[in-house]
């Protein structure tokens, strides 16, 4: 349905239920794949990168932790963000702590990055696989949850 007619709203219909309307959009298979492709590519190029690194296993498992931390604690902000977009009680406290989170396993991912002993090509490489991993589980998180809502609206 097109909002963009005046035509489409009826007098009655509030600006929050147009609102609402225009985020119930389902995502379309190409976004969902493409989606899917860059969290699939940035997990895997990093831990590639991880694995063929002339660096301690410590030093190794120090980056893998900060990936899947990373990777939670975004998903976990997103998810929080959408509750509350949809009315779903989300307490202040992990709310905070989620971003918190987030925050805090990108700082960690710099800091280890700036005191490693590593070509600067190789902590950029680090840093985008990281980048990309991150935004792509927000929009893979972003996808499943529009797509269950349209299909459970559908029922």
């Amino acid at each position: 349905m097109n909002y963009n007619s005046n035509s489409d709203v009826s007098e009655n219909t509030t600006i929050e239920n147009v609102e609402k309307k225009v985020y119930d959009q389902k995502p379309t298979p190409a976004f969902i794949s493409a989606s899917w492709a860059a969290l699939f590519i940035g997990m895997v190029s990093y831990c590639i990168g991880l694995w063929n690194a002339g660096m301690l296993l410590n030093e190794k498992g120090y980056y893998f932790t900060i990936l899947l931390f990373g990777l939670f604690s975004a998903v976990s902000v997103q998810k929080s963000v959408r509750d509350r977009l949809e009315d779903i009680p989300v307490t202040d406290m992990y709310y905070g702590i989620s971003w918190f989170t987030t925050l805090i396993s990108i700082l960690l991912l710099i800091i280890g990055l700036w005191n490693a002993n590593l070509e600067l090509s190789e902590k950029g490489f680090y840093g985008m696989s990281f980048t990309l991993s991150l935004f792509a589980a927000i929009a893979v998180q972003k996808n499943t949850r529009d797509k269950r809502f349209i299909e459970n609206s559908d029922e």
